[in-house]
């Protein structure tokens, strides 16, 4: 609460993260239309002793409709986010569940517990770049080798051949019988689980708000402050303020609409206020490979020799096929 409290002067007027630059340019151009309209309607008056203008009073109504629907519009894309952000804290938590339950009921082999940790690390790391269509990061070679990071960046659906792999190993400990058919139903659930939130991922990925939607309110954001200085122009005895007021009115409508529009995706690096997936990716990593750590040194294994990961307190060898 005290952060929040002494953040406020520096968080109202701060440039980094905020939607104002990609607005501006809009926010001036209706402010220069506006002068326009100003210097036609002095024209006009002083030409054809004409005044032009319209009723404020419609626009009082149709403010108040506009502000509703661009709510409703911001509230959409903000769930987007929100479940996005959800389907990754169930990433987080099925990559453990997973790894937990493959080490507590599975094969007591050093490798075999090696390579299902790592590769349940990578696959966060890959869900990550393929809803940003990205190449497999160096994490992942870092954690499986080249061979198998071009193998992953080959393939049709990267997230779906990392589970592919999973399921392998899986199936491999339970037909050596070091893994009963109860104990790998529960894990294969977990590695299951992953495919699905990476799925619904894609699903807002793929299918953002409708278009018609979109060029509806803007059609009506523009028709609204380009008539609003005819609007203003009987009602304000300076002139010189309309142009003002209309970029006044203009700035929080544009934003409005374009945070919105920044929410439809919220794993683009390219839109503000995207999810840290880099971050949720080196967490669970970290996470995964600590398991493996504590497990080993529990019973008393060789220790996991480790370099070149310097966010972790130790790193282990890529795996060679």
């Amino acid at each position: 609460m005290t952060s929040d409290r002494n953040g406020f002067w520096r968080e109202a007027f701060s440039i980094h993260g905020s939607i104002t630059p990609r607005v501006l340019s809009y926010v001036f151009t209706f402010g220069l239309i506006a002068v326009c309209v100003c210097v036609l309607a002095w024209a006009i008056e002083r030409v054809f002793q004409v005044q032009i203008g319209l009723e404020i009073a419609p626009y009082e109504i149709a403010g108040a409709a506009l502000g509703l629907l661009l709510v409703l519009r911001t509230n959409a894309g903000y769930d987007r986010w929100w479940e996005a952000r959800k389907l990754w804290g169930g990433i987080v938590n099925q990559s453990r569940n997973l790894v937990i339950s493959a080490l507590s009921y599975g094969p007591t082999d050093q490798e075999w517990r090696e390579k299902l940790v790592r590769w349940a690390a990578v696959f966060p790391h890959v869900a990550r770049c393929s809803l940003r269509g990205e190449p497999p990061p160096s994490e992942v070679a870092a954690l499986v080798g080249q061979e198998n990071a071009n193998q992953i960046g080959a393939a049709n659906h990267m997230p779906g051949f990392v589970a592919l792999k999973l399921g392998e190993l899986l199936r491999d400990a339970c037909d050596n019988f070091q893994m009963d058919r109860i104990a790998f139903m529960q894990v294969d659930k977990e590695r299951a689980s992953l495919i699905d939130h990476i799925g619904a991922c894609e699903r807002i990925l793929k299918t953002p708000l409708p278009l018609v939607y979109a060029i509806k309110i803007r059609r009506f954001i523009m028709l609204f402050i380009l008539t609003l200085p005819f609007a203003l122009l009987n009602r304000i005895d300076g002139g010189w303020l309309i142009p003002f007021i209309t970029m006044l009115v203009a700035y929080p409508l544009i934003s409005l609409d374009q945070i919105g529009i920044e929410l439809q995706n919220p794993f683009s690096k390219a839109n503000l206020s995207h999810l840290p997936l880099g971050d949720i990716s080196a967490t669970i990593e970290g996470n995964l490979i600590g398991l493996l750590k504590a497990q080993s040194d529990k019973e008393g294994g060789a220790p996991l020799k480790l370099a070149g990961q310097a966010t972790l307190p130790f790193a282990i060898q890529p795996l060679r096929d």
